[in-house]
């Protein structure tokens, strides 16, 4: 009946790739104290030098915030999941200056364009971009997120190398 599942191994760890092309920081450099201190989860901050966000992992975009565009969440076939949250507090520009390119429930891939959106814009409103990169905390496939990887302050290409390790149970 299950003959499907032979030979099929269940992965370890997913590498989640750089969504954002910029300066990777600390989480405990994104300006917001959720965030910064960890309440939301564990990850990375990267600082945009392009305004484009694309999928860390082949997987289904889980939640897209619809009306401000500025964060999006894609969960992997293990059940692990990866919030990109646009800036700090840009929820507040309600939609202006991004463009969603994906929907909730869409199958995306690795690489694949997710959102645009207008650093400058972003910051002329008075807005950080430093936008966390986090795997939110409850998730009952994830064991730990290992962020060691990569030197802070170190630049990031998107859809090129692995900004984190998430340990899957």
């Amino acid at each position: 009946m299950f003959q499907w599942l032979k030979g099929k191994k269940k992965p370890e760890q997913l590498e989640v790739i750089s969504p954002i092309t910029g300066r990777l920081v600390s989480l405990k450099a994104v300006p917001d104290p959720a965030f910064a201190q960890g309440h939301m989860g564990q990850g990375v901050g990267i600082e945009p030098t392009e305004g484009k966000v694309y999928a860390p992992f082949d997987g289904r975009v889980a939640h897209l915030m619809e009306k401000s565009k500025h964060a999006v969440i894609v969960e992997h076939e293990s059940g692990a999941q990866v919030l990109i949250h646009v800036g700090v507090d840009t929820v507040a520009l309600k939609g202006n200056g991004f463009t969603a390119h994906v929907q909730s429930g869409d199958q995306v891939t690795a690489g694949q364009l997710l959102l645009e959106f207008d650093i400058q814009a972003i910051q002329a409103a008075g807005y950080s971009v430093v936008s966390p990169v986090i795997v939110p905390d409850g998730l009952n496939s994830v064991e730990s997120v290992d962020t060691g990887q990569l030197e802070q302050d170190s630049n990031v290409k998107a859809k090129t190398g692995g900004i984190f390790t998430v340990h899957l149970r």
